[in-house]
């Protein structure tokens, strides 16, 4: 539990357990959220897309959290689960003209059970070599898409998705789809916090930190860890989902190893073990990579000889510095640092 100002304390276990203990935490919080609904209208076409892809990624990083960041299994294949999700959306869409609030939590369901079996198998490794197995999820959802009958899975050529629609209301235009994917962004963060806060948050805390003594004190490890990659990968799937609805197409080659990597970024830069860090890695991540799509023409030109291939180069290397240095000098991320400033704000003057 964050340490508290002085003075602000809990007298029930309901207060003791609520997510924002101080009138201030709710106000900056209404002030976010008021910001967020407000981008559509502030910010043009371009920067609208750019919140769209941030919010669909940030569900997925959600969901890396929970299994890497609270339940500590390394996962390297959650773009595979993503691509499950969204190759789900995708088939039920267009093929079954399944409904959008169906074919959602399908998607998400589809890929957690795929996601289930490399919890089955964390039971057994871990670190390195688990690792090494969630790698694997890449090549077999790869092989899945370009063997499975193309009616469903549109083979090498890719699938094409159907616009998303509740109700008969149509979400065409980037902005309709803006406050649809917010929603449901804001719905999967208040389930992440509720998991992470419940009976099952604490046990993936336990098995992440020791499960041999989280075992001998009643913690059924097995279904912790199968679980923690069942609750990653539904997430996921349902970042794949929105992705398929929003981009309307679906291919192979959108969900790489390197998303995967991508993605666990964004969990290391923000912060293990934090809610708010999922976000904030998507945020600084995402940034930095459009500053540099931005100045990539002005590096061409100083560094003819690079080519055109200077932006994604450089996108790469700012990505694994960041990484590399995140871990040498502040493995728990930003929130971590944040929250130790915010503890010495509140002790001033005194040093403890």
């Amino acid at each position: 539990m964050s340490m508290q100002p002085a003075g602000v304390f809990a007298q029930s276990y309901v207060r003791d357990m609520a997510i924002f203990r101080t009138w201030k935490q709710g106000l900056a919080l209404g002030i976010f959220l008021l910001a967020l609904l407000l981008v559509p209208a502030v910010l043009g076409a371009r920067y609208v897309a750019i919140a769209n892809i941030m919010l669909i990624t940030a569900v997925v990083v959600l969901g890396l959290q929970i299994t890497t960041g609270f339940a500590g299994q390394v996962n390297l294949g959650q773009a595979a689960f993503m691509g499950m999700g969204a190759y789900t959306a995708g088939a039920l869409s267009s093929g079954q003209q399944w409904p959008f609030l169906v074919t959602v939590p399908i998607a998400g369901i589809v890929a957690a059970l795929f996601g289930a079996i490399f919890g089955l198998a964390a039971v057994r490794i871990r670190g390195f070599y688990l690792a090494l197995t969630t790698i694997a999820a890449q090549f077999i959802f790869v092989f899945a898409v370009l063997n499975l009958p193309t009616s469903w899975t549109g083979g090498a050529q890719g699938l094409r998705v159907e616009t998303a629609s509740i109700f008969g209301f149509v979400f065409n235009t980037d902005n309709r789809m803006y406050y649809l994917i917010l929603a449901i962004t804001a719905i999967m963060t208040i389930g992440a916090y509720g998991i992470v806060r419940s009976r099952h948050g604490r046990a993936f805390v336990a098995v992440r930190d020791d499960d041999l003594a989280a075992g001998f004190t009643g913690v059924n490890v097995v279904g912790t860890k199968a679980t923690a990659f069942f609750v990653g990968a539904f997430y996921a799937g349902v970042g794949g989902a929105l992705w398929a609805y929003y981009i309307r197409f679906v291919s192979a080659d959108q969900f790489t190893l390197f998303n995967s990597v991508y993605y666990m970024g964004m969990v290391i830069v923000g912060g293990l073990g934090s809610i708010a860090g999922a976000f904030v890695g998507v945020f600084l991540i995402r940034a930095a990579q459009e500053i540099l799509t931005a100045v990539g023409p002005s590096i061409a030109d100083v560094f003819p000889a690079l080519g055109s291939s200077v932006v994604f180069a450089s996108v790469n290397i700012v990505l694994g510095a960041a990484i590399a240095l995140m871990l040498i000098l502040e493995p728990r991320g930003v929130m971590h640092r944040y929250n130790v400033l915010k503890r010495a704000y509140r002790l001033w003057p005194y040093p403890h």
